[in-house]
This record gives C-alpha cells, sequence and structure tokens, in this order.
C-alpha cells in the first residue's frame, strides 16, 4: 500500500506531466505542420509554375 505522500507525489506528476506533455505535443505539432505545409506548399506551387509556364510558352510556340 503507498504512503499518501507517495500518492499525492503521483497525482501531482501525473497532472504537471499532462500539462507539460501538452503544451511540448502542441509546439512541436505545430513546428511539424508548419514544415509540412512549407514543403508541400514549394513542391505544388513549383509544379504549378511549371506547368502553367510549359502551356503558355507552347501556346507561345504555336502562335509563332
Amino acid at each position: 500500500m503507498k504512503s499518501i505522500k507517495d500518492q499525492v507525489e503521483d497525482q501531482v506528476m501525473a497532472q504537471v506531466w499532462d500539462q507539460v506533455w501538452a503544451q511540448v505535443k502542441d509546439k512541436v505539432w505545430c513546428q511539424v505542420l508548419d514544415q509540412v505545409r512549407a514543403q508541400v506548399g514549394a513542391q505544388v506551387r513549383d509544379q504549378v509554375r511549371d506547368q502553367v509556364w510549359y502551356q503558355v510558352w507552347d501556346q507561345d510556340g504555336k502562335v509563332d
């Protein structure tokens, strides 16, 4: 059987850990999301730009 002191310490540690973990998780998650969004955004932007550029280039070539 645990002493009251041990039980209180367990509860306090659990609460503190939950709070710390929630904060860390939010920060890390936001950073990861930002990185993924930036990378994917850059790739998509490059692909779209290339496609549009090729289409415009092809049309210019056909017109000439």
